[in-house]
């Protein structure tokens, strides 16, 4: 199959990382699954046999085509629904009730992780969790492997807990791209964290805070040192140094 470029198509073909996948969702006969690009449809074959029923977003129209032919039996019976469309513009709402939940189990394009990260962590209707094939280097910087803070991780530990399940080598794609990948996985979803204050303040803080990386967080946001000893924070410390439930702090002792 024809990888299009313009697409960031990477068709994943070990059958150790689609384990590896399937492992991390968790999947239960009760589950709804939303697949983000099954492109050729390895991972749906895996998600059809294990799932309650299966929503695949694809942008590629002959790949849509192709979709219907090979999986024509599980559409038949209601196990799996294509969508033909972009999945920044698709409204994923409409798929779910209220009542429903539902995870999100993908090989992302790199290009659109954080685009997509966001749509579903800050989604009226949120999955309960997320299991994603991302660049390396992308997962680790949501995972904060070197104990540095960024807008990216904090956005993603505000609604849930991230974790780091495995690297997937390059070779294990066709075609290889140019670096390695890695599956992560996104647990316990919720807005938990916003009880007490708003989503656009805690965004419009941290936004602030790192808008000059290299220079002290008090001078990025004017907070005063009164309200940086109350959240246990270092006179001198930069954006990249504050704790989660430090962030959370300042946010509540900002009006």
């Amino acid at each position: 199959m024809y990888a299009k470029k313009s697409l960031g198509q990477h068709f994943l073909n070990s059958p150790s990382a689609l384990s590896a996948i399937v492992e991390a969702g968790q999947i239960t006969k009760d589950d709804i699954i939303l697949e983000v690009g099954p492109g050729t449809g390895t991972l749906t074959n895996e998600l059809i046999s294990r799932a309650k029923k299966i929503i695949a977003i694809e942008a590629d129209h002959i790949l849509v085509t192709q979709l219907h032919e090979r999986f024509a039996t599980a559409i038949r019976e209601g196990k799996l629904y294509i969508v033909e469309g972009d999945i920044l513009e698709v409204d994923t709402n409409t798929f779910f009730t209220k009542e429903e939940s539902y995870k999100v189990i993908a090989n992302i394009p790199y290009y659109i992780t954080g685009a997509i990260i966001k749509k579903f962590l800050s989604a009226q209707l949120q999955p309960k969790q997320m299991v994603l094939l991302i660049q390396k280097e992308v997962a680790e910087r949501i995972i904060a492997k070197d104990n540095k803070e960024s807008i990216l991780s904090l956005s993603v530990k505000i609604y849930g807990e991230a974790r780091y399940i495995q690297t997937v080598k390059s070779g294990a794609f066709t075609p290889p791209p140019k670096v390695d990948s890695a599956i992560i996985s996104i647990e316990n979803i919720s807005r938990n964290n916003f009880t007490d204050i708003s989503e656009e303040l805690f965004f419009s803080l941290i936004k602030k805070g790192f808008s000059s990386k290299r220079k002290m967080l008090k001078n990025n946001i004017g907070a005063d040192f009164a309200t940086f000893e109350v959240c246990g924070i270092n006179k001198k410390a930069r954006a990249e140094d504050l704790t989660l439930s430090q962030w959370l702090c300042l946010a509540a002792h900002t009006s």
